[in-house]
């Protein structure tokens, strides 16, 4: 019998107004509760009855959860604040234009109307084995079929694969691991903040999810220092269509510069691990360096080393290294 689409499966609808009834109704109903911002993901899951949640929580009538302000220089921004509303925050553009860029390059603009930043890098993987509903290693099954030999894997990762190779789909992600962004995450009474990095997870830490947020947990804001405020910064997408498609490979970079010598620099790239992939060597590798095409051409060599291609995907090692390159050197379609 073929599948069955648009037809969601029945669940019980709460619509909360404020954070405390939101955490309350994930605290009670744990596992089977599923929390929705702006529905985008939510409703492709649903719609293909591949997720099939007893209780969804609609969070977009909590406005706690909205918003941009100042945080000593910093920004913190609220889950569920739109990502038209961070393309075109002043402050967000004048402080973290790269984050702004970023949230701009995403999707459609009737899809950033209602799409959030929490929604963007909470989102699942895209790997259409594991959307399309096949008992793949991420699902609970025991292969990964975008990793067999008439795999179609394209679009799937060069670093870090543990059985599963699907990657990050989250354009914001790298952005806000670049710009050392902390996440503020509630369960029942409890907050803890965890920086970026933390909150992605790969597969060797759990297959079945690419963040860490737990049953119960509410993402309710996102912090962002000060560290790399009105810095030389740098955001570049590159995929298949220039409308609405999700990254072949995108890098997110920050640069604390001393004349033309960088004194500090965050590389991240994404579309390439199951988790916005930094590139520690080449941070290190920076500092000090002029920002020149010498430096560039070595850092681009070094950002693709322990590459593993698929069939499909060795395109993204000569992509990423020119997207290193043009990150370092500040020449691209666009920078600060």
């Amino acid at each position: 019998m073929p599948p069955i689409r648009d037809v969601m499966p029945a669940f019980e609808l709460f619509q909360p107004t404020s954070v405390t009834d939101a955490l309350g109704v994930l605290s009670r109903h744990g596992a089977d509760a599923w929390p929705m911002a702006g529905g985008n993901d939510t409703f492709d899951w649903l719609k293909d009855r591949i997720k099939k949640p007893r209780v969804v929580v609609d969070l977009s009538m909590v406005n706690e959860l909205q918003g941009v302000k100042d945080a000593g220089g910093g920004l913190e921004i609220g889950s569920t604040t739109t990502l038209t509303t961070i393309a075109n925050h002043p402050m967000v553009k004048e402080r973290f234009p790269m984050l702004a860029q970023a949230a701009l390059l995403v999707a459609s603009p009737q899809i950033r109307n209602v799409s959030t930043l929490g929604g963007n890098v909470s989102q699942d993987a895209r790997c259409w084995y594991y959307r399309a509903g096949w008992p793949c290693y991420r699902a609970g099954g025991n292969i990964c079929y975008a990793d067999t030999p008439q795999a179609i894997n394209r679009e799937h990762a060069l670093f870090d694969a543990d059985r599963c190779v699907a990657v990050s789909p989250s354009d914001t992600a790298p952005a806000l691991v670049a710009l050392d962004a902390q996440f503020v995450i509630r369960n029942g009474d409890a907050e803890r903040v965890v920086s970026a990095e933390e909150f992605f997870v790969g597969p060797g830490i759990d297959i079945t999810k690419l963040t860490s947020l737990q049953p119960g947990d509410l993402l309710t804001a996102i912090r962002i220092p000060n560290t790399f405020a009105n810095k030389a910064n740098y955001f570049e997408k590159v995929r298949d269509r220039m409308v609405w498609d999700f990254a072949l490979v995108n890098i997110a970079a920050s640069f604390d510069m001393s004349g033309t010598s960088i004194n500090d620099a965050r590389m991240v790239v994404n579309g390439v691990s199951a988790t916005p992939y930094r590139l520690n060597s080449v941070e290190a590798f920076l500092r000090g360096k002029a920002r020149d095409k010498a430096t560039a051409d070595t850092a681009a060599g070094m950002a693709v080393e322990g590459a593993v291609p698929l069939a499909h995907n060795a395109y993204k090692i000569p992509l990423m290294k020119a997207l290193v390159k043009r990150a370092i050197r500040g020449d691209a379609a666009w920078t600060s």
